[in-house]
């Protein structure tokens, strides 16, 4: 059966950070569906539906000219999976997140993943971004570790040869070569003020309660009065001299005391409130969605902070440009995937494969 993937394995709008090197080569992928034609998941006008005459033998997917076979997909899965198992053991498998396993988060990973890197080539050909000879070199002798590093039952389960993996390493170090090439000529000044980060203390009464769904519950005004009552007889006891930090130890209804955070970070009304206060001061009580506060500024500036959440400001823009290009431009873009055939795919389950540093290799030959 043939689909059309998902804008959702081309893109990501939740990631956090997106910096093109090693395990995040491309926007970091998080748990992804794959749609139908028909429904909810239907492309955009824009998205270009192309139906072809079939799919070549291993071919898991075609996105325009670009294809993904399964050897390529293998050889991403087959290492997150004796990653994790290094760490937390193969029963990690049997894990379920609203009845979703571990396994089948992972494998909708690997296919975003690889549908990624095949349009971000799409994307360096429209560039004209291509690798030198010297970094064509420099994958070939990546993949010479990593293929050398492999048993006889590895390559044979995964499908590969030593050119399968030195063709993925070249599409990664073009991916990182891309972005480099898109975000060169940004460089905001990112002033004290912006960047600046403070610590405060807190006191919370809380205002909502969670539902067996876990989601927030308002209260009712009654007990909103109630704890705002609260809030301003702790208030009281905070003016008249008691110390801050026993008395967010005793009355306070958040796990946490002590935040550390830049502008954009808190809750509007919090962030406004601890902003304008000077080293030691304490707020009036402030009301968030998630209650009434008392803060207590214990810090207004930090140097060492500030300089470091400039450098993380000024990386958030270059991922804002570069993810807007990126965006539209696969928004267009033809994709099929073999259904069936995916569907079959699993994790390789034998004692003799154990392989896990394929991302580590590329590292070590590509990391500035």
């Amino acid at each position: 059966m043939r689909e059309v993937i998902s804008d959702k394995y081309m893109k990501n709008k939740k990631r956090n950070r997106h910096k093109l090197k090693g395990l995040t080569v491309l926007f970091v992928a998080l748990v992804l569906c794959m749609e139908s034609m028909t429904g909810c998941g239907r492309p955009s006008d824009e998205t270009k539906v192309v139906l072809t005459t079939g799919f070549r033998r291993n071919e898991v997917f075609r996105i325009e000219d670009e294809s993904c076979t399964l050897p390529e997909i293998m050889v991403y899965l087959t290492n997150i999976q004796n990653r994790y198992e290094k760490v937390y053991g193969s029963k990690i498998w049997e894990t379920e997140i609203d009845g979703v396993t571990l396994e089948e988060n992972v494998k909708e990973t690997a296919l975003a993943k690889m549908a990624q890197t095949k349009a971000m080539k799409l994307l360096a050909k429209k560039h004209n971004i291509e690798l030198t000879e010297q970094e064509k070199e420099t994958a070939q002798k990546a993949a010479e570790e990593y293929f050398n590093s492999l048993s006889k039952t590895e390559i044979e389960q995964m499908g590969i040869d030593e050119k399968l993996i030195a063709s993925l390493y070249e599409e990664y170090a073009l991916s990182d070569k891309l972005y480099q090439h898109i975000i060169k000529d940004i460089n905001p000044e990112i002033s004290d003020d912006e960047a600046r980060t403070i610590t405060v203390e807190h006191i919370l009464i809380k205002t909502y309660s969670l539902n067996e769904n876990g989601e927030m519950v308002a209260d009712t005004e009654y007990a909103k009065s109630n704890a705002k009552k609260r809030a301003q007889e702790v208030l009281e006891k905070v003016k008249e001299g008691e110390n801050f930090e026993d008395l967010a130890t005793q009355y306070s209804e958040d796990d946490t005391i002590i935040y550390s955070f830049g502008k954009g970070e808190m809750e509007p009304e919090f962030e406004e409130a601890a902003f304008n206060l000077g080293t030691d001061e304490v707020s009036d009580i402030v009301e968030t969605r998630y209650g009434y506060h008392i803060i207590k500024c214990l810090s207004t500036f930090n140097r060492e902070v500030t300089d470091e959440n400039k450098k993380k400001i000024v990386e958030k823009r270059k991922e804002e440009v570069f993810g807007e290009e990126y965006e539209t431009f696969v928004d267009s873009l033809t994709r099929n995937l073999n259904r069936t055939l995916w569907e079959s795919v699993t994790f390789i389950h034998d004692k003799e494969v154990t392989t896990s540093d394929f991302f580590e290799v590329y590292d070590r030959y590509f990391s500035e």
